[in-house]
This record gives C-alpha cells, sequence and structure tokens, in this order.
C-alpha cells in the first residue's frame, strides 16, 4: 500500500479526464500524491496517444469501471456502483475527485459507504436532463435530485461548479448548501500554447470545434451557413470534431459527407491541434443547447484572440459578454445566429476587438496555473478537515 496520500480521480471517460484535469493530476502528483484514475475503457472519442498506456508513462495509476454516459440500464448501473465500492474499500483513497454526473452520483454514495476521508463533485454542467422541458429526462429529474442530495452529504466535501446558474440550481433544490461550493470557471487554458495570432488572409473562417451531437446546435450552424451563402457571404464554415455510429445523438458521418460534398459545410475531423486550428480561423461559434458547465473550446478561443458566437445559456455566458469578447445569440435560432456571424464576418474591427478583449479575459480568469493551484488548495482543506458540515 502507497505510504503517500491517495487522489482518485473517477470519470466517465478517459480522454475527457487527459484533456480536461491532466495539469490537476500531475501538479498534486508533484506535490506527493499517489495519483489514480478509474474510468472506462479507451472509448471511441479517445486517440490512441491518450491511451491507459500513456496515464502509466506519466506514473499515473488507472482502473476501468464499467460507466455507460448514456446507459440506463438498472443491472449496469448497479455494476457500476458496485465496482466503485469495491474499487474505494481497497484503494482506500484519502481523496476522491468525482468528475461528470454518473461519478458523482454512484461515486459519492460509494465514499460515504467505504469511509473515503475526502470527497470533490465536480459539476461539469447539468446536461440535458436538467435542461429538458419535456419527455422521459424531464420525467427522470425529480428521481435524480433525491439520489444527489445523498450522494452530494458527505461530511467533508466541496462541490465545483463552473458556472454561476448550475450554483444557483444545486442550491435551490437543497442538493448543497451554498458554502460547499467552489466556483472555477471551466478547466482552465494553457495562456502559452493559446496566443493571439494574426488573422489568415483569406474569406473569414468559422469554426465549430465540438462532439459532434445534435445538441451542440450542428443543426442552427448549417442552417446559418446555408442561409449566409444564399445571402452571397463571402465565408467559410467549419465542423472541427469527431462522430461515430455509436452515439443515437451524433450526426451520421454520411451526413457530415454530404454536407462537404455540397459545399454547405466543411468537415475537418477531429483535431488535436487546437492551437493551429484557432489560429488558421477568424471566429468560433458554439451555438450548444447542452447544459454545459464552461466550455473548454471558448476558453481556448478567448486566448487564442478569436471572437465568439455563442448561444446565451450558462456557460457561454461565463465565458463571453455580449457585444465584448462576442455575440450571443437564443438557443435553437439558426436566423439569429446567422444574422451575429453576418456581423462578424463583415466586421473586422470588431471581430477584432472583441478577439482582443477575450484575450484579457484569459488572462485574467482563466489560465490553467490559477485552476490548478485553485484546486489543490481545495484537497488541502479536506486534508485538513477545514470544511465540512
Amino acid at each position: 500500500m502507497s505510504q503517500q496520500p491517495i487522489l482518485l480521480f473517477v470519470v466517465n471517460e478517459a480522454f475527457f479526464f487527459v484533456s480536461h484535469r491532466l495539469p490537476i493530476a500531475l501538479e498534486a502528483q508533484r506535490q506527493g500524491y499517489d495519483v489514480h484514475i478509474a474510468a472506462p475503457s479507451d472509448n471511441v472519442w479517445a486517440p490512441e496517444d491518450y491511451s491507459t498506456a500513456e496515464l502509466a508513462k506519466l506514473g499515473l495509476s488507472f482502473h476501468r469501471i464499467p460507466i455507460s454516459r448514456r446507459g440506463t440500464h438498472l443491472i449496469q448501473e448497479f455494476w457500476t456502483f458496485f465496482a466503485l465500492l469495491r474499487l474505494y474499500r481497497r484503494l482506500r483513497p484519502e481523496i476522491v475527485h468525482h468528475l461528470t454526473i454518473k461519478p458523482n452520483l454512484y461515486g459519492g454514495i460509494a465514499a460515504r459507504l467505504s469511509g473515503v476521508p475526502g470527497v470533490v463533485y465536480a459539476v461539469t454542467g447539468l446536461g440535458q436532463m436538467f435542461v429538458a422541458t419535456q419527455g422521459p429526462l424531464r420525467l427522470l429529474r425529480p428521481m435524480v435530485l433525491a439520489v444527489m442530495r445523498v450522494a452530494f452529504s458527505h461530511r467533508n466535501a466541496k462541490v465545483i461548479v463552473q458556472n454561476t446558474s448550475d450554483r444557483a440550481f444545486l442550491v435551490d433544490n437543497r442538493v448543497v448548501e451554498i458554502d460547499d461550493t467552489v466556483l472555477i470557471q471551466g478547466s482552465g487554458v494553457d495562456l502559452e500554447l493559446f496566443k493571439p495570432a494574426p488573422e489568415p488572409e483569406c474569406d473569414p473562417v468559422v469554426i465549430l470545434p465540438s462532439r459532434l451531437i445534435w445538441e451542440k446546435g450542428i443543426q442552427e450552424f448549417v442552417d446559418a451557413a446555408k442561409q449566409l451563402r444564399a445571402d452571397g457571404v463571402a465565408a467559410r464554415f467549419a465542423l472541427v470534431g469527431n462522430t461515430h455510429p455509436s452515439n443515437p445523438r451524433a450526426v451520421p458521418e454520411a451526413m457530415l459527407r454530404s454536407w462537404a460534398a455540397d459545399g454547405v459545410v466543411e468537415w475537418w475531423g477531429r483535431r488535436e491541434d487546437m492551437s493551429r486550428v484557432m489560429a488558421e480561423c477568424h471566429i468560433v461559434c458554439l451555438p450548444s443547447k447542452y447544459g454545459e458547465g464552461v466550455p473548454k473550446v471558448l476558453l481556448e478561443a478567448a486566448a487564442a484572440g478569436r471572437p465568439v458566437v455563442a448561444t446565451d445559456t450558462p456557460g457561454c455566458r461565463e465565458v463571453i459578454d455580449d457585444g465584448v469578447q462576442g455575440l450571443l445569440v437564443p438557443m435553437g435560432d439558426s436566423a439569429a445566429l446567422a444574422a451575429a456571424l453576418r456581423r462578424l464576418i463583415d466586421g473586422l474591427d470588431e471581430r477584432r476587438a472583441m478577439g482582443a478583449a477575450g484575450r484579457r479575459e484569459a488572462e485574467a480568469a482563466f489560465g490553467i496555473n490559477d485552476v490548478v493551484r485553485r484546486t489543490l488548495a481545495i484537497y488541502s482543506q479536506l486534508r485538513s478537515g477545514e470544511v465540512g458540515n
């Protein structure tokens, strides 16, 4: 058994951990923690470079657990819970840092039952269940809230939220006390990697970088591109991301290829060099209809000095002040999206001013070093027992 304090991250996707939380894990390791990650096997979103073997090379221990991001099969969900309970009892971590909804729910209850001394719940956006206005997800909400109240009731815990709307929702629904929450706006951005670069000398390029699922506003983006092309606007529009048939909410590959063949939008696929992607574009667009926390791509856009057009939703509002770092539009409104994009496509001086404002905001509030420092401070508080009811 390790003589170092064990810090365990539990997440529903190994790639998400690497792309969003690896700097925290590496700094914790440097400060003397024995860092472990529990997640499912690498899935279709994860490139080979981010395999569990790569985590092992960094000295991070990996534990495979069966978590389905979208699954609702009762036996499978119980299996996930008991797998976490067994892991906690065997590993005996000093702190468990849960990320995303299922690890927060199942891991939170398992942490209480197994006597984990300190727990972090990271709410990275409330997701579809808490923004749905009808349908089965809306009906499940009261039950999920009841489970959350139990899972989040550890006596020595902190809840990290990424935006004020999510914090208000959790407090108003008696899931947490406001004093037990910490607002950290997103996962941070490397300000040295993402730097402002001169705009490319070509027709303006508008990108939508995201997982290609419908909830990210893909259809609205395509409809806006069609409208602008019909109006004779000289610009290019590109989707940056991957899709996969196993995800029922994913945009079908055949549709992406059809759009590209028809010249509606370009499809660049998944890119690992996002700093270069930002330098190759003029405007970043995220018309999300999803329950975002703070989208990392908006932080990257701000750091790279690119203006943003996004929906006026929690998470996006944390990064973009309408008319300052970019423009906010109503959710699901492709006509408003097209108008906002045209304003920035035509407005060279305005988009450059907004890009510069975004960079200033990133330097002031979104640097990765500050996120790492504040998260490690939470771990120190939990170890000293300074928090709790």
